[in-house]
C-alpha cells in the first residue's frame, strides 16, 4: 500500500488514513513576541513545573474570534499583561508523530499596553508556572521553542518568517 499504513488517501469527499480514522486537524494558536527594555518575556507553560521549556505567551484561537482577540485573551490570562497586537512575526508548525498531534503557531509583535508582571499573578487555567523577561545572551543558557524564536524576536521587523515542521518536545 502507498505510502504506509497511516497515510491519508482520499476516499470519497474525505481523507481517511488506512487505520479508517480521520486525521487531526492541526490546532491554531497565538503567541506574543513583547520585548521590554531588550528583553523577551517567556512563560514556562507546564502545570506543576514539570517542565524547563519556555515559550512566548499564547494558547489557542477560539472560534468567532480574530487572531488579535484571541491573542490579548490568552496573554493577559498567562501574565496579566494587556497588550496591544502588531505584525506577524513567525508561522511555526510542531507535531507529535506518536499521536498525531498537529499545532500551527501565529507569532506576532506586541507591545505591552498597560500592566505590570506582578508575583502574586496567577493564570486562571493553572497552566503557566512562570513568566520571565530573558535577554538574548540569558536565552542560551535555557530551553525554549521554537528554535528560531530569539533569532526572530530579536530582528528588526520584517517580513513574516516559516519554521518548518518541529518535533514536539516536552
Amino acid at each position: 500500500m502507498p505510502g504506509g499504513f497511516d497515510s491519508p488517501l482520499r476516499h470519497g469527499r474525505r481523507f481517511v488514513t488506512l487505520a479508517g480514522m480521520k486525521p487531526r486537524l492541526p490546532r491554531l494558536s497565538t503567541r506574543a513576541l513583547i520585548l521590554s527594555e531588550g528583553r523577551l518575556l517567556l512563560v514556562n507553560a507546564y502545570p506543576g513545573g514539570i517542565s524547563d521549556l519556555w515559550c512566548a505567551p499564547g494558547g489557542g484561537v477560539e472560534a468567532g474570534r480574530s487572531l488579535p482577540e484571541n491573542l490579548v485573551r490568552e496573554v493577559h490570562e498567562e501574565t496579566g499583561l494587556t497588550v496591544s497586537v502588531g505584525l506577524l512575526a513567525l508561522v511555526n508548525e510542531f507535531h507529535d508523530p506518536a499521536t498525531g498531534f498537529h499545532q500551527v503557531d501565529l507569532f506576532f509583535r506586541c507591545d505591552i499596553a498597560a500592566g505590570a508582571i506582578a508575583d502574586d499573578w496567577r493564570d486562571p487555567a493553572n497552566v503557566v508556572t512562570e513568566r520571565r523577561f530573558f535577554s538574548r545572551g540569558e536565552m542560551a543558557s535555557i530551553r525554549f521553542k521554537p528554535d528560531s524564536l530569539a533569532e526572530i524576536a530579536f530582528s528588526a521587523p520584517g517580513p513574516a518568517h516559516y519554521d518548518p515542521l518541529e518535533i514536539i518536545v516536552k
